[in-house]
């Protein structure tokens, strides 16, 4: 494999990472269910597309490097119809929306 090639891998890998470190933070610190759900969407959907890319260009033929990138097309999918319905059932149950206190 080609040098370049491989800094291309490892700096994709490694912008995954992040993107995923990302979204855990957000995961851990936003204060309620939508703003949550909107930081793992949002972060772990992109670090996958990167870390599938990175590892899609270290693939040992063109068939397996479409296989891996064939997987975040259907993560993506997955990911808006489960977000959908982890925010439906939350309006369901009452759980509102977090609001900044404006009196302070």
């Amino acid at each position: 494999m080609p040098p370049w090639l491989e800094y291309a891998s490892g700096t994709l890998l490694v912008a995954g990472a992040f993107f995923y470190f990302a979204g855990t933070v957000g995961l851990l610190r936003f204060p309620d269910v939508y703003t949550r759900l909107h930081a793992l969407a949002k972060a772990d959907n992109l670090g996958l597309g990167c870390v599938l890319a990175g590892l899609a260009l270290q693939a040992e033929t063109l068939a397996a490097a479409l296989k891996l990138l064939l997987v975040w097309p259907l993560a993506l999918a997955a990911s808006a119809g489960v977000g959908y319905a982890i925010a439906r059932r939350a309006d369901a149950l009452g759980i509102a929306p977090w609001t900044r206190d404006k009196s302070k």
